[in-house]
């Protein structure tokens, strides 16, 4: 079984049953990736094996902090074999150092799992900002707003997307840009 095929029957052993909005969402994600291929030379299996792998940290049976990227890191870490690279995107995905640091949980982030290759997280980053919560095509600035409008803007999700927005928008539009030059 390769890579890709065994993180999806993870992701799903994990997901689809307890949560299968959750599930949606990653297959979708996991979808915007195997489009980024003409980008990704070889690291394309590895961005797909993340992208559906992101949300793990959110299964009941891998929840431990809360904080879905951290428990999701330390899960793939502890309880796999996978490739140190797809722990570091999962833990790393979606700007997660500026959610830990409003839950108080960067030190840790930091110190457990260091980040993976800028054009690899600005993918990943893409693959996820650019997918609706059941598995739809969208924008990064439709997602970051769906997100707000979803949790409120006071709440430490609110709070970090709306801190995080910069960032997506910027890691989206750079993922267009190598798409338009790979033609």
């Amino acid at each position: 079984m390769g890579l890709t095929e065994w993180a999806f029957a993870l992701s799903e052993s994990l997901l689809a049953e307890p949560l299968p909005r959750r599930w949606a969402h990653s297959q979708g994600v996991a979808g915007r990736a195997r489009e980024l291929r003409p980008i990704l030379n070889g690291d394309a299996e590895l961005l797909e094996a993340a992208a559906i792998l992101h949300d793990i940290g959110y299964a009941p049976a891998v929840k431990e902090t809360g904080f879905h990227p951290l428990d999701g890191g330390r899960y793939l870490r502890d309880k796999t074999d996978v490739d140190e690279r797809v722990v570091r995107l999962v833990a790393h995905h979606s700007c997660a150092l500026l959610e830990a640091e409003e839950r108080g949980l960067r030190a840790e982030l930091e110190t457990e799992f260091a980040v993976e290759r800028p054009d690899l997280v600005d993918a990943l980053i893409y693959c996820d900002m650019t997918t609706t919560p059941t598995g739809e095509r969208t924008t990064t600035r439709a997602r970051v707003d769906e997100i707000v409008g979803r949790y409120g803007p006071d709440t430490i999700v609110g709070r970090f997307i709306q801190r995080a927005a910069p960032d997506i928008h910027a890691a989206g539009e750079r993922v267009l840009e190598r798409l338009a030059l790979a033609g």
